[in-house]
């Protein structure tokens, strides 16, 4: 019984902060005031590689590259590389401006296409900036549940210590609930917290924890997901 009424008010927190979330009154995140965001410069070469860990008793490593392959009038392609003991996966990105994603992942190393293109930053940035969507996988049929839906909510400036050096980053709280729901289960709700570094156009820090709800005649347990860490370890610049 425990169990159940843990899951239960962990739920309902969760429903509550993305029913706030959407009417605009999602608490802040913290962190201290400074000058807005704007769009990075990229360029062709640019190279991000983070460090990530996820999982509970045995963690899965692995290191993560995403590097700018091209810029043109079909948008900026980003190739994504994951290598680790245990996994090596590849995936490409494109995103029709710095920030808005038309095909990408939103949850693990999947790949969707956007319907209506995700925002992952929208610039300018500032503290205390909100914004929400409707978002359908093209990938999926239409039916029979619901679009994911996104909340993104900026706190403030931190100051983020990672492998990569020390940086000054704004922090991003994302709530998302996904696409997944199916007969036996309720949809995948996600809590992710970015820190990014106007310095490099990019995170350099990134938090990500997820969970999902059984269904049945009573209410279902709650089964954890992600409980990841990605660290920035390296940063290069393109030419």
């Amino acid at each position: 019984m425990r169990n159940i009424r843990l899951a239960v008010t962990s739920a309902l927190m969760f429903f509550a902060t993305l029913l706030l979330a959407a009417c605009g009154t999602a608490p802040t995140i913290g962190g201290a005031s400074g000058p807005p965001v704007e769009a990075p410069v990229l360029r062709v070469g640019d190279r991000w590689v983070y460090h990530a860990v996820d999982g509970y008793r045995q963690k899965l490593v692995w290191d993560e590259t995403h590097e700018i392959t091209g810029i043109g009038s079909g948008g900026i392609v980003v190739a994504v590389a994951l290598k680790g003991p245990t996994i090596d996966l590849a995936r490409t990105e494109v995103w029709a401006t710095p920030g808005v994603v038309r095909s990408g992942a939103v949850y693990e190393a999947e790949t969707d296409r956007f319907d209506p293109a995700l925002i992952r930053y929208q610039y300018p940035m500032t503290n205390g900036a909100r914004w929400s969507q409707r978002v359908r996988d093209l990938n999926k049929p239409p039916g029979p549940y619901a679009p994911i839906n996104f909340h993104a909510t900026v706190g403030g400036y931190e100051s983020v210590t990672t492998p990569a050096g020390t940086f000054d980053a704004i922090k991003i709280r994302y709530l998302i609930q996904l696409d997944d729901e199916t007969f036996y289960r309720h949809p995948t709700q996600c809590d992710y917290v970015v820190w990014y570094a106007p310095s490099i156009g990019h995170m350099v820090r990134e938090e990500k924890r997820s969970y999902y709800l059984e269904k049945g005649d009573s209410i279902g347990a709650q089964v954890p997901g992600q409980q990841a860490v990605y660290e920035l370890a390296s940063f290069t610049r393109g030419r």
